[in-house]
């Protein structure tokens, strides 16, 4: 990596002679030279814009091999022609050839709006002449052509940049495996990378053994978040967003916001605080500080679960918590974290107000009962017991009634059939006297070619009367009847009663799937008093016994709002 030189350019200031090699496909850019034009047009004054890298391998003093970009840097060069043929005072300082084209020189060199009447001698030409239209027409279109290129040129020597990728590899395979990389692999050069090259390029300041240390800690800290465990402690992100994940790092610390339109933002952050610090390797210290501070929040019990609901439930970002971390005591950090949860949960009605029912109260509800899921695990105060980030995160969750009493969904014969059969076995097992027919006629119903939905809702009214408690239906839609389980596009099991989704939460148990410990307890009846525990329903004790133990772990966070959660 050390004879990699970097640095960023405004396209103004390339100049040079480039080579594009055998090794690479001729130009092919159609359309996108008009979303180039477009991009760097609606750029915001003031802004700054970068382009994706130019990658070259030095051959001798300002001639170069064009590694990747080259469909960019011909696009460039060709507005660069069009605009200078405005007979505007534009300078233009750099050349392209083609190694597989003679005389493609010449022909860049010579090409005008004369150009696009004549005949192509070959493919190359061809999309050349086709790019040459398009930027043609593009100038043609605006109000003033002049005063367009007038502005564009400016841009092109003021804000836009592209970051300048030079490697001094002597050997040719070297490029070929490079440019493999880049564009047959489709492993572009990330902000990760970039900012790599920043601390291992050679003449940075930094010395040789000091950059060998910087990548070996390199290597242990990407190899660290690649545990999940740590990774989605952190951030809600999928990894596949950050091939290298230790650019989340960068991103945090160059704090990154999300919808931000600069590709290589963190990059330039980087190459700025490099430039103005006297001691380049200073900044991998703060790095290195930065990265542990985050470690040890993973490893203590109890910031790593106040921490990771705060995250996970999009209360607070990780950025602002560092932030606010800084020059204050863990006490007095750990009492504003606790401020925070209490105010995540601080919702304008009462919690015996919340509806699944109210599509508005779903976020609440969620965030709710993820904290009670959380809380309950780190007040177990052991520490091997840790709640699963990376499971919860992994897996797409939603409300779900726990005792279902309405067929939302269910609009076909299949889906009928199989709630028909899920409830017969349960049926079964319970008490049938005040319907004694009603499991010959579930039979019948499996087997009725003919069944339809008016037949399907008399059954279901039975079988959810015969499976529910005496008054239960007004607390369907409350909080003492919703928990969070894995996303299902079965509408069957949606909307079964209690003891079918029991039985189904007893499977995925034992086959070890990931069950949210308060999910797992409710249909293992953990919250009823013994005296009043029966399997198959859920019942006004159950109810109370859920919502009794909600307040009671989450106490020291309604205390702090002054409020409780009662049915």
């Amino acid at each position: 990596m050390n004879n990699i030189h970097l640095e960023p350019k405004l396209v103004g200031s390339i100049e040079g002679e480039f080579y594009v090699p055998a090794y690479q496909r001729g130009y092919r850019w159609k359309e996108e030279v008009k979303m180039l034009l477009n991009d760097i047009h609606e750029i915001d004054e003031g802004k700054n814009y970068s382009l994706q890298p130019i990658v070259v391998r030095k051959i001798s003093e300002k001639k170069f091999e064009l590694i990747d970009g080259q469909q960019r840097l011909t696009s460039i060069y060709l507005i660069f022609r069009y605009m200078k043929q405005l007979n505007l005072p534009f300078q233009l300082n750099f050349s392209l050839e083609y190694e597989t084209r003679t005389g493609s020189k010449l022909f860049l060199e010579s090409i005008n709006t004369d150009t696009l009447s004549i005949e192509p001698l070959n493919i190359d030409e061809h999309f050349i002449i086709e790019a040459y239209r398009i930027i043609s027409n593009w100038f043609k279109a605006q109000k003033d052509e002049a005063l367009a290129a007038f502005n564009l040129y400016k841009k092109l020597n003021e804000r836009i940049r592209i970051i300048w990728y030079e490697t001094n590899s002597e050997k040719e395979e070297d490029s070929v495996s490079l440019f493999t990389r880049l564009n047959i692999g489709r492993i572009p050069l990330t902000n990760a990378e970039l900012v790599k090259a920043l601390f291992l390029s050679r003449n940075n300041g930094i010395g040789d053994r000091k950059q060998l240390e910087i990548a070996t800690e390199w290597d242990i800290i990407e190899k660290e978040l690649h545990n999940d465990s740590l990774w989605y402690f952190i951030t809600n992100e999928n990894p596949k967003s950050y091939p290298t994940r230790i650019e989340l790092i960068f991103d945090l610390m160059a704090e990154k916001q999300k919808g931000e339109r600069e590709k290589f933002f963190t990059f330039f952050h980087f190459d700025n605080e490099i430039k103005q610090r006297k001691e380049k390797s200073d900044i991998w210290t703060e790095i290195l500080r930065y990265y542990q501070r985050l470690k040890e929040w993973y490893e203590n019990i109890d910031l790593y679960h106040k921490i990771g609901y705060l995250i996970a439930s999009e209360s607070k970002s990780l950025q602002k918590l560092i932030n606010e971390s800084k020059d204050i005591t863990k006490t007095t950090f750990q009492n504003s974290l606790d401020a925070l949860i209490a105010n995540s949960i601080d919702f304008k009605k009462d919690y015996c107000e919340l509806s699944y029912d109210n599509k508005t109260d779903y976020g609440f509800i969620e965030k709710l009962l993820l904290l009670f899921n959380v809380e309950t695990i780190r007040q177990k105060s052991d520490e091997t017991m840790r709640f699963p980030f990376d499971k919860h995160k992994q897996e797409d969750w939603s409300l779900e009634h726990i005792h279902a009493q309405q067929s939302q969904g269910m609009n076909k014969k299949e889906q009928w059939v199989e709630w028909l059969n899920l409830h017969k076995n349960s049926l079964l097992n319970v008490d049938c006297k005040s319907d004694v027919n009603i499991i010959q006629d579930i039979s019948e119903a499996i087997n009725d070619e003919k069944l339809t939905g008016d037949k399907f809702s008399t059954l279901f009214n039975r079988v959810t009367t015969i499976l529910s408690e005496e008054g239960s239906i007004e607390y369907t839609h409350s909080l003492s009847n919703l928990a969070l389980l894995g996303q299902s596009d079965n509408s069957a099991l949606n909307n079964s009663t209690f003891d079918v989704k029991r039985n189904k939460i007893l499977e995925m148990d034992k086959t070890s799937d990931y069950i949210p410990v308060c999910t797992r307890r409710v249909f293992l009846k953990y919250y009823t008093p013994s005296e009043s525990n029966q399997v198959h329903f859920w019942g006004k004790a159950d109810r109370d016994g859920y919502i009794a133990e909600m307040d009671n772990v989450l106490r020291a966070y309604l205390v702090l709002i002054q409020k409780e959660i009662i049915l």
